[in-house]
């Protein structure tokens, strides 16, 4: 039966830094009791790895990120929303950054700026000067798997740490199913 933790083998995230990026190993204290698992690197997108992992998706989380603008102001963002979900990227998170323009950003500019790999992104590790915006089901769902900073591996963490990390704010974000 698919749960949070599926097949996978978990590590105490302190004691496997080498799974995860180094802008996440550096973060690891702001997760506390985040487990690393190694995964397939060609598994990372999360319907792929549920399937493979026996991870329930609504034990997933998805982290895209965005570049918003308003006059010369920029502003780049994480936003958190359960794999079960899409988040209203155009009207919610648009409007609470309070940018005109708003896009997800790019390969090149989201791995320089984060020091991550597409597709393994996660909040935990994130410049300081970012928005993290956590969807409320998130926080409210217990365990959950998110990316590592690096395709090859994936963070149990609870959703409620997501919300105590540095820039995090808790908001509903996902549109209706």
């Amino acid at each position: 039966m698919p749960s949070a933790r599926g097949t996978l083998t978990w590590h105490p995230l302190a004691s496997r830094l080498d799974l995860v990026a180094p802008t996440v190993a550096a973060a690891a204290g702001l997760a506390p009791g985040a487990e690393v698992a190694s995964i397939d690197p060609e598994l990372a997108d999360t319907a792929a790895f549920c399937a493979a992992y026996d991870v329930a998706p609504e034990a997933s989380a998805n982290c895209v990120v965005v570049e918003g603008r308003r006059g010369e102001r920029i502003v780049h963002a994480a936003v958190m929303v359960l794999a079960i979900d899409r988040a209203d990227i155009n009207k919610t998170v648009r409007k609470h950054l309070d940018v005109r323009k708003l896009s997800f950003m790019g390969q090149p500019d989201a791995e320089a700026l984060t020091g991550m790999r597409q597709g393994g992104i996660t909040p935990v590790g994130l410049p300081s000067d970012w928005t993290i915006l956590v969807d409320a089901a998130v926080v409210a769902a217990g365990p959950v798997v998110i990316g590592a900073g690096e395709r090859g591996a994936k963070l149990l963490v609870d959703g409620a740490v997501l919300a105590g990390l540095p820039g995090a704010e808790v908001i509903a974000l996902a549109l209706p199913r």
